[in-house]
Order: C-alpha cells, then structure tokens, then sequence
C-alpha cells in the first residue's frame, strides 16, 4: 500500500511562511492499492482540493471512489466542495460512513448543508458526478477487492469518530484520529492497531495543553507514542496538528517524539509513505 498525506492539520485551516515545512491543510489521506492502483480517500478536509486536481492532472480513472470518514466535524469534510472528480459526469463517488444509526437523508444532509447557496454557489445536485451514500458494518468493500480487510472501531471524540484498520497481503495500516483516550490508553484502539506497519495516529496537543482540552476529543504526543509502543507498530505518524503548532514547534516535538520513539515522524502535507 502507498499512502498519501493531502492534509495533516486540525480544526482550521493555517496558511503563511510559518507552516510551509509541514502543510497547512486539513484532514485528508489517500491510500493506493499497489495491484490494481486502485484509490481509496479518508477524510475530505481542505486538502481533497489537491488530491483533486493530482488526479485529473494524472488522468487517473476510476469507476468508483469512496471517501471514507472518520466522522463529519467540520475540518473533515470541508474540502469536498473543492473536489474535482466530484464535477466529472462520469465518476461515481461512495461517501462511505460506519455505522447504520444515520440513515441516507442524514449522511446526504451533511455534505448538501455546506453547499446551501448562503455559503456555495452550487448545490450538490448540481456537481455533475453520481453520489452514492453508504452505512455498513462491514466496510472491507471500499477497496473493491476481497484480498484487502477493513476493519473499524469506534473510539471516544465528540458525537463519535471511527479508526480503521486496513489489511493487504502482509502489510497493515491502521488510521486513527480525532481521538480522546482519556486517563487511561483506549485497549481498542491498541487492539486496532496490534502489529501495524504503519499507525497514523493523530497528536493535536502536548501533555500540558491536554489539561486545558479535556473533552475536545484530542490526543497528546506522549498518548499516541504510549499506543505505539503498546501495539509494537513499526512506524507512527502523527497528524492533525494544532493550528497554532508551527514549523519551529513541530520540528522540536519531532525530535522529541523520535527520541522516545525513533521510527516516528510528524506528517506533512504531501508525504508519502509506501509500505512494502
């Protein structure tokens, strides 16, 4: 599997001199299928837009895309408007949510919502693609392919938000952001992520701005380390950064990071990692 960061920042978008090291869009994470070169994308923050524009520009073709989420707060899904295949007429597009509490209104209302005309200029019936909204417990179909296992877990942030686990042939990723552990390390989501070769596990605050953040449904650089370590994963990156974290600060908490865990990096927008 190949994966690709488009956006690596939490909560709201950041742009300037300040954050060109590490990006500045929000949530968004392309992973390939190496066999078929198939897509799946994670997420629709901000950084979709150039997702995008990469794959028109690569005439990439696809009968169907599925966008998996994670959940529906704001700076994940604030990037679909923007989303160039979804103005093709021949592209379908899966928006894929775990889970079958939400009916099909409810996961259409979330995306059309945003695209009402006091804040877009065109609606979503008018985008030009085929939309299909999907709710399934079973959410290994999004790859296509019966040789790839999609696990799911739901973990604790506000209204809810879903890791994943993804397994093909001997590699496994798992993604997990938009997570509170609270006192104690979640064990679901070590479980999750038992033995991973790549854990993308999101930090959006330090130990000490975690005591003034309980109950925004986010995790310290020391919690996603401690899951790291307890899962015995091979590499974490870490993602949804702090829209006040800038370059100088995330390179400091990346050497301190990879002095406690040394296969570790802090994920930048447009980063790719190939697992092998």
């Amino acid at each position: 599997m190949k994966v690709k960061f488009y956006g690596t920042r939490g909560s709201i978008p950041v742009c300037g001199s300040r954050f060109l090291e590490f990006g500045g869009n929000t949530t968004c994470i392309q992973v390939t299928d190496p066999i078929t070169h198939r897509i799946v994308i994670f997420d629709a923050g901000t950084g979709i837009r150039d997702l995008g524009k990469d794959l028109v520009k690569s005439g990439h073709e696809q009968d169907e895309i599925f966008i998996v989420f994670t959940h529906f707060h704001w700076d994940h899904i604030q990037g679909f408007p923007f989303f160039a295949k979804a103005y093709d007429l021949k592209q379908k597009i899966n928006i894929f949510s775990v889970g079958k509490k939400r009916n099909y209104n409810d996961l259409r209302r979330i995306f059309a919502a945003q695209m009402q005309s006091e804040y877009f200029p065109t609606p979503m019936d008018k985008m030009g693609s085929s939309f299909e909204f999907l709710q399934s417990e079973l959410p290994s179909d999004v790859f296509g392919d019966h040789n790839i296992l999609v696990t799911a877990n739901r973990h604790n942030h506000p209204n809810g938000a879903y890791g994943y686990r993804i397994e093909l042939d001997r590699n496994i990723l798992v993604i997990c952001t938009d997570i509170e552990h609270g006192e104690e390390i979640d064990p679901n989501v070590v479980d999750l992520s038992r033995g991973a070769d790549l854990l993308i596990h999101e930090a959006q605050y330090t130990s000490e701005e975690l005591k003034t953040k309980i109950g925004w449904g986010h995790s310290s650089y020391e919690q996603a380390i401690q899951v790291a370590n307890m899962a015995n994963v091979k590499q974490l990156a870490i993602t949804h950064h702090d829209p006040d974290h800038d370059d100088e600060f995330l390179l400091e908490m990346e050497k301190q990071c990879q002095a406690k865990f040394p296969n570790c990096i802090l994920a930048r927008d447009k980063m790719e990692i190939e697992l092998t």
